[in-house]
């Protein structure tokens, strides 16, 4: 088995403070810049498993650079650097209290809603007569507020404005830059031959600008579909072949888990722990076209010490 990096715990000159996510741990330097390393742990139902996945962190770190670099014609985002594999800092930024989901398709959480009956999503209204997978007459965005602790919850933008949470010109923003990132994503997806399902996207500001923040388009934060074969597989009511951390989700779920109160979070074995590894990478060469490159495995921690420092200095 590869090493995998489930914790890290730096100590950097200027640094104000240490965050650990459910994924990331993040540390803030002078209040000035972030330095997010992404960790191999793996989330699921908001709870993070027992294991870490070997490359994960690689993988999600240099997906999510490739589509900030991507869309920041759209929006300015906090990227400056990426000085490791599993490492970007950038700007230090005040998040909004929500996260932008936007869904293309009626799969996973929605799908779950709409079959326990629900037609309507965070405020937003969906037919009758829809099949799980089925694409949405047009994206909807469902937004949730960002726990910082337990479980995230759909939101609608009435209650977003009315709570105060955001103020209206802002959201208004937020959604409109959503939008087009997301229609980014789907064009660079499909030249890809993939189909970009759903999404969540996160932001803040800096000196009273809007900035993207955190990781876009990566299997974490993402779903995928592969576009060939989709509309047959939809005619035939089959299950869609997807690149997602959907598989996982239904792995905890056969094994009694769905973090809900009482339950016991299953030992993932060794060869589920490679299968999702293997998955991973396989999301990042179909999203970039690029082979993936595997980092060195050995004193992993040195490594991304050694690289945050020098960065660090080199940026005075």
């Amino acid at each position: 088995m590869n090493q995998a990096i489930t914790e890290t715990s730096f100590n950097f000159p200027g640094q104000k403070s240490f965050y650990k996510g459910k994924v990331r741990d993040v540390y803030n330097i002078n209040n000035d810049l972030l330095v997010m390393v992404v960790s191999d742990r793996i989330s699921a139902f908001d709870v993070v498993l027992p294991r870490g996945i070997p490359f994960k962190g690689q993988v999600l770190n240099q997906i999510a650079g490739k589509f900030l670099d991507a869309t920041s014609d759209i929006v300015p985002n906090w990227k400056i650097g990426s000085p490791d594999p599993m490492v970007t800092i950038g700007r230090f930024a005040e998040p909004f209290k929500v996260e932008m989901v936007i869904r293309a398709y009626l799969t996973g959480h929605a799908w779950r809603e709409y079959r326990e009956g629900k037609r309507s999503i965070c405020g937003v209204a969906l037919p009758d007569g829809l099949k799980e997978h089925d694409k949405l007459p047009s994206p909807i965005i469902t937004p949730t507020t960002k726990a910082s602790e337990g479980h995230d919850e759909d939101i609608s933008r009435e209650e977003i404005i009315k709570s105060g949470l955001v103020g209206e010109a802002d959201y208004l923003k937020l959604e409109d830059y959503t939008r087009k990132i997301f229609q980014r994503g789907t064009e660079i997806a499909k030249t890809m031959g993939l189909i970009l399902v759903d999404t969540k996207y996160e932001f803040g500001k800096v000196n009273n600008e809007i900035i993207l923040i955190d990781e876009i388009h990566t299997p974490d934060s993402s779903r995928y579909f592969y576009l060939k074969g989709y509309e047959e597989r939809q005619q035939k009511g089959e299950q869609q072949k997807q690149l997602s951390k959907e598989f996982v989700r239904q792995w905890l779920i056969a094994n009694n888990f769905q973090g809900l109160a009482g339950q016991t979070v299953p030992e993932m074995p060794d060869d589920f722990v490679n299968e999702v590894s293997e998955r991973y990478i396989e999301l990042y060469e179909n999203i970039t076209g690029a082979k993936f490159e595997r980092a060195d495995s050995k004193n992993i921690e040195a490594r991304i010490f050694e690289n945050i420092s020098d960065f660090l200095k080199k940026l005075g």
